[in-house]
């Protein structure tokens, strides 16, 4: 049981005035910002809290983002003439094969693909990392540092052949660096692959990409970046920045679930048998055996999710589009959340590199004396806010960040992170709330139960219609 202070804090104090100093004029460049930029289906969401139905704030990007309106429009159409792709002749089939090429077409595009690059869709940058670990030649060895999500982590182990060299967490880029240029210096493999995140997911980090290519070229390695946490914010260009390999998601991207992306080098995709053996990755199946299909069919075999790989070239279309202004939006209020969290005592943010690292708007922080878990509940219970708590699928990361806090120090973390739902209002609530949590304790009394954390009456329970 995690009882209420004994004086209960209310819902205006401290003010977001207070904390972190004057108020930077996040309203006018926001605002503006704003109104540039591509609507979302959850705009306008209202949720219940403690204290009355409040609008939503979405400060967990980095786990899910919205689909733009624009997307959820894309999808409608498509729903109207949807049928197999490359499977007939009538007029509903040859639209959409013409779109699911056309999809193709624009996430090339969006990623600055090479010419000779595949782009195959997959499910998730999970899958798609399962799909290339499958596709590595013989005696490929693959170095991965220890800090990565799970999902570009861990499929490089499940391989027959080939060594993987896991490096440790780094606390500096050019700790890093060093120690990926050692590693390569004594990989003797025929064939030698590099996997690293574009964009922590825990703290939002931006890892010098360029460098990372640098060195590994200088031992002949290719690099596959894991861009999940990436494209929503920044540009991947395959060719300018000569890497190999990228992959991401479409939930991540501002599209809904089911699609993603793996884009690179045809050789060995080309090289590796299928990754889903059946229909559509065949080219031919007679008596003498099967001879599989080259580019991307070899692994998109079976009926291809169309509607997903439309929503998700939708979603690119429209972020290739706004991209400066998205940008400028998201550093404006990314500065606030960060700015204003650092302020309050009892508050740490997290991160590898150190004061000053370039990051996108993903901020990991932990309040002396409140389980993690709590402090997110709180946060939606009492004031609205979407957050996210644990250790992200990165275990080894919020483990090294977490390990340098005094005894009590939480053993997982929060995780506020923006996005194109986030409002200048919502940051300041946030911190606001965090601010208060950190003096008082949440207002309400919670017990720990099957599902986590819960308030003795709590206003979220879900009775709604089924949407089906």
């Amino acid at each position: 049981m995690y009882a209420a202070s004994p004086t209960p804090r209310t819902l205006t104090s401290p003010s977001p005035h207070s904390v972190g100093g004057p108020k930077r004029p996040l309203g006018d460049l926001a605002a503006a910002c704003t109104q540039r930029l591509p609507g979302t289906t959850a705009d306008g969401l209202v949720v219940p809290t403690a204290h009355g139905p409040r609008d939503y704030a979405n400060l967990d990007h980095a786990a899910s983002t919205p689909a733009l309106t624009v997307v959820a429009e894309a999808v409608e159409r498509t729903l109207r003439t949807y049928a197999s792709v490359h499977r007939g002749n009538g007029f509903a089939s040859r639209v959409t094969s013409q779109w699911y090429e056309q999809a193709r077409e624009q996430v090339a595009r969006f990623i600055g693909a090479r010419e000779d690059d595949l782009v195959v869709f997959t499910r998730t940058t999970t899958d798609s990392w399962n799909l290339l670990a499958r596709a590595l030649p013989l005696d490929t060895t693959v170095v991965v540092f220890a800090s990565e999500h799970h999902s570009t982590l861990l499929p490089w182990g499940s391989r027959s052949s080939g060594a993987t060299v896991t490096l440790p967490v780094p606390r500096t880029v050019e700790d890093g660096l060093a120690w990926l240029d050692s590693a390569l210096a004594t990989t003797h493999s025929a064939h030698t692959l590099v996997v690293v995140a574009g964009a922590s997911n825990v703290t939002g980090e931006v890892w010098p990409v360029e460098r990372i290519v640098e060195v590994a070229r200088r031992h002949g390695a290719r690099v596959a970046l894991d861009a999940a946490q990436l494209v929503p914010h920044r540009a991947v260009d395959l060719a300018a920045s000569e890497v190999d390999y990228v992959a991401f998601s479409g939930h991540k991207l501002y599209a809904p679930y089911g699609a993603g992306v793996l884009a690179g080098r045809a050789d060995w995709l080309d090289a590796a048998d299928p990754y889903l053996v059946g229909g559509g990755a065949t080219a031919r199946v007679d008596q003498c055996g099967v001879t599989w299909a080259t580019g991307a069919a070899r692994h998109e075999g079976g009926s291809p999710n169309v509607v997903g790989a439309v929503a998700l070239a939708a979603a690119c279309a429209v972020i290739q589009e706004r991209r400066e202004d998205l940008a400028r939006f998201e550093h404006t209020l990314a500065e606030r959340l960060r700015r204003g969290l650092e302020a309050i005592p009892g508050v740490h943010t997290h991160s590898l590199f150190g004061p000053g690292s370039d990051r996108v708007g993903v901020v990991a922080f932990t309040i002396d004396g409140l389980d993690s878990s709590l402090v997110s509940t709180a946060l939606s219970v009492e004031h609205g806010i979407g957050v996210r708590d644990g250790k992200f699928c990165a275990h080894p990361l919020v483990d090294a960040l977490l390990a340098d806090g005094d005894e009590g120090t939480p053993t997982t973390a929060v995780r506020a992170s923006l996005g194109l739902a986030s409002r200048p209002e919502h940051v300041e609530r946030l911190v606001s709330a965090v601010a208060g949590l950190a003096a008082y304790g949440p207002t309400l009394s919670y017990a720990r139960g099957p599902q986590g954390w819960e308030p003795d009456h709590d206003p979220r329970v879900v009775d709604l219609p089924r949407p089906w």
